[in-house]
Formats: C-alpha cells, structure tokens, sequence
C-alpha cells in the first residue's frame, strides 16, 4: 500500500508515522528534503512524564510539518488513541526476523537492543497486527519506510 495523499490519513495535513524499529524512519528523515520531516526519537523524553510530555510533543507540531515519525511502543500506540490522533503504524511481517535482526546489526545496534528484539519478535509483532484505530502497513522482505510513503 502506498499512501498518496498525506490529508486522507490525517485531518490536520499531517501524517504521523508509527514504525517499528529497522523500519528506516530515520533515513526517510533525513532523505526527503521536499517535506518537513520530524523524527521524535521517545528517548529523548523526560521518563516521568511519558507519555503525556510525547504526545504533547506530537499534537504541537500537527498542522505544522509534513510527516511525524513517532515510536511504535504500545504505550505510545494506546495514547495516540486514546487522544484520536489519526496515525500508520509500519512494522515488518512476522516471517522477516531474520532480516531485522541483521538490520539492527549493520546499523550498529547493541547488544542488549538485538536481544531484547530477537527474544520479544513474535509478542510485539503480533500486538502491531492486532493494533485497533490506526492504518496499518505491513512491510515485507527488503522492504523500508521509503517504499511505501
């Protein structure tokens, strides 16, 4: 599915992409020079406040640029939800792990993150494929972000 019109998947003009990690939103963003891209990395959100300070973030900049890379956790999922913020969610199909994992390894992920990936796969996968109130995109082999937006 490639989407067409950034204004059928979000009332406000702008489309807010929730992709799963190795999904290649940091390289849309920072190869779509035409758009105002914004890659909201959740890291770098105080922890005490989350999620709430993230979706703020997020709700403040709708309107205001093209895309909105935001994270695939569920908790951010649930709040953008819950706050009827229209969004995609793009994750790889089950069967494609392999390839993840070496995704993750060509870009010099740590250890700790492969692991934590490798051991969680089929559970997270299967809560994005069961994700209600949102477009869903799923990715298939040699697949990214860039092919489908």
């Amino acid at each position: 599915m490639k989407l067409k019109n950034y204004t059928d998947y979000n009332t406000k003009d702008t489309l807010v992409i929730s992709a799963f990690p190795g999904c290649g939103k940091s390289h849309f963003f920072r190869t779509n020079s035409d758009k105002i891209v914004l890659d909201s990395d959740s890291s770098k959100f105080d922890k005490s406040d989350f999620p709430r300070n993230y979706i703020e973030h997020i709700k403040s900049n709708i309107g205001k640029v093209d895309v909105i890379m935001v994270s695939s956790h569920k908790e951010v999922r649930e709040a953008l939800v819950n706050n009827k913020i229209d969004f995609t969610l793009v994750y790889p199909d089950i069967l494609i792990k392999d390839e993840y994992i070496q995704r993750y390894k060509d870009r010099n992920s740590s250890e700790s993150f492969i692991k934590l990936l490798n051991d969680n796969w089929k559970n997270w996968i299967e809560e994005l494929e069961n994700q209600i109130g949102c477009k869903k995109i799923k990715l298939k082999e040699g697949q990214y972000l860039s092919h489908v937006i």
